[in-house]
């Protein structure tokens, strides 16, 4: 079969592997149907995240299942589903309690062993725990299928942020980061009842999505600037929940700075600038609380699918780019000059 791989920074291949195959009693093998580019892909094609030559890549796909483990009792072929980004045996505490993130026998696909998610086929351990099955019908319609694709990650995450920062019906919400996870983070605040949500960013095809996804205000400044900006849009006072998706020591900060006293700042951005900006100090002299981590995607899309299916939420306009899997390196190309927003892979 064909997979991505990546060599070193800037240097992302698409060429033959080994077959996915059951290996364990609980595997399935999944064909893929759509997969996507993360922005956390990214850092690992800049050379920010370190890969072992010839990795595998991505983390994010839907598919029809082709062939299940003699214990795999909730699937079988010809099943179409979604895999969150990481699998997790869907027995522990921890995935019991929803966290499945943290499962001791769990793993993010594209580590060293596993199989990516930009590929044509995936062997996924812990099928019954993992996978989550979606309508027959779903597999051929092209107008869902993104948002379908979106629960893999994005939108879960987003989801995780709104979550954590603890967004109530008529709070004010602030999101830092005008990326998917960003405007799905804006998209999750207004499902939860927001009763304004400020989108900081300064793109202008990514904010007029964020208005789409129900932002009232657009502040287009960064760092100090920006601070005063949110301010004076709420009187003083800040927002009640932050969502930060960027993961950067100014982003960080921007978001504490600009949380109300006695809010809160859900971090789902993956770090890359360090922890300088996380002012102890300043949160605990102001009862800002600090919330998040890795979006437990499985305990989610349950929850978010049936708004996906019906219309209700629409995430899939995050993605502005379908290519094929021989158009993959170019996909990272266009993500990394930032001429893409998100790209989709379909087969």
């Amino acid at each position: 079969m064909r997979a991505t791989v990546i060599h070193g920074p800037n240097d992302i291949r698409i060429e033959d592997v080994p077959d996915a195959r059951i290996q364990q009693p609980t595997d399935a093998v999944v064909r893929v149907v759509n997969a996507c580019i993360c922005g956390s892909d990214l850092w690992a094609y800049r050379g920010v995240a370190s890969r072992e030559a010839g990795q595998r890549i991505g983390h994010e796909f839907l598919g029809v299942v082709e062939e299940v483990g003699p214990q795999v009792r909730g699937f079988k072929a010809g099943d179409f589903v979604v895999a969150p980004f990481v699998w997790s045996d869907g027995t522990c505490d921890f995935c019991r309690e929803g966290l499945q993130t943290s499962c001791p026998h769990g793993g993010f696909w594209g580590q060293v062993g596993s199989d990516g998610g930009q590929g044509e086929a995936v062997r996924v351990p812990f099928a019954d725990g993992t996978l989550v099955q979606l309508p027959k019908e779903a597999a051929g319609d092209e107008k869902l299928l993104p948002g379908l694709l979106s629960l893999s990650d994005v939108m879960a995450t987003g989801h995780h942020a709104a979550v954590s920062a603890g967004v109530t019906p008529g709070s004010t919400v602030a999101v830092v980061g005008d990326g998917a996870v960003g405007l799905c983070g804006v998209l999750a605040a207004h499902r939860l009842g927001a009763g304004r949500i400020i989108a900081l960013g300064r793109h202008q095809v990514r904010t007029d999505i964020a208005r789409k996804f129900g932002a009232t205000d657009v502040v287009a400044e960064r760092g100090e600037d920006a601070i005063e900006k949110v301010k004076e849009l709420t009187g003083g006072q800040g927002a009640h929940a932050v969502l930060e998706a960027v993961g950067t020591e100014e982003s960080m900060r921007t978001a504490i700075s600009i949380a109300r006293d006695g809010g809160a700042v859900g971090y789902v951005g993956v770090p890359h600038g360090g922890s300088a900006g996380v002012d102890i100090g300043q949160m605990f002299g102001r009862n800002v609380q600090l919330r998040g981590g890795v979006a437990p995607a499985r305990a989610y899309i349950p929850e978010l699918l049936p708004d996906v299916l019906s219309g209700k939420i629409d995430p899939g306009l995050v993605f502005d780019r379908t290519v094929d899997l021989d158009g993959v390196p170019e996909g990272y190309r266009a993500m990394d000059n930032r001429s893409a927003l998100k790209v989709r892979i379909s087969f």
